[in-house]
């Protein structure tokens, strides 16, 4: 299979009309359990002149091995990032597209927190779909682009950086519930995983809305 290597060609088109670029992109969307994450990524003209970080792929390309280094040298490349997040309760209260928005705009409100002026940005939003404006961030400009997460290198690192972090929490859950295995598979339907929900019923942490609505709670 031939490896898409992401570039910098859409970025530097946007910063010919804006002064910056917020790429994002979501992990843990089709996940059974834990909350969804969305990153964001800041890329200006002097940044998009910079040399991409190796490696650099979305992140469901990238080895697991090598994803935290991958993830660290993106967060040095872009000029500031952040993960914003929707907890399981949140999903199961107002569905994934609309926790995806709350979850992005979580994410640039940290951006904003640490100095980043959004307002004339452009945010660079993988998929076809402008969940972002759709859950109340209407000052934005928003532009969905297909594959962005592929084809773009700052989504990319958006992509890599909330992987890691999205990780990073599912693992801690795993120690609260060990029965799961979500040290393994981060909340993802593997079979172990769907076996332990037949045997033990559902947990907090699970996206209870889905299709898991019949099974039993475990606490």
């Amino acid at each position: 299979m031939t490896v898409v290597e992401p570039r910098l060609t859409l970025e530097r088109r946007l910063l010919r009309d804006f002064p910056l670029v917020i790429a994002c992109d979501e992990v843990g969307r089709g996940a059974l359990a834990g909350p969804v994450a969305v990153g964001a990524a800041t890329l200006d003209a002097v940044g998009a002149r910079r040399r991409i970080p190796q490696g650099l792929r979305d992140s469901k390309l990238v080895p697991e091995l090598r994803r935290a280094d991958v993830a660290a040298r993106s967060s040095a490349w872009v000029g500031a990032s952040a993960v914003g997040w929707a907890s399981a309760s949140e999903i199961d209260e107002v569905g994934i597209m609309r926790a995806l928005g709350l979850a992005a705009i979580r994410a640039i409100a940290e951006l904003r927190i640490g100095g980043v002026v959004t307002e004339d940005a452009i945010v660079l939003l993988d998929g076809n779909y402008d969940y972002i404006s759709a859950a109340g961030a209407t000052e934005l400009t928003v532009r969905p682009v297909v594959k962005a997460d592929r084809d773009c290198a700052s989504a990319a690192a958006a992509s890599v950086i909330a992987k890691v972090a999205r990780d990073a929490v599912m693992t801690d859950l795993h120690e609260d519930v060990p029965v799961y295995e979500w040290a393994r598979n981060k909340g993802y339907g593997s079979a172990a995983h769907r076996a332990a929900i037949r045997e033990h019923g559902i947990s907090p942490h699970h996206r209870a809305s889905w299709v898991l609505s019949d099974a039993p709670v475990l606490f």
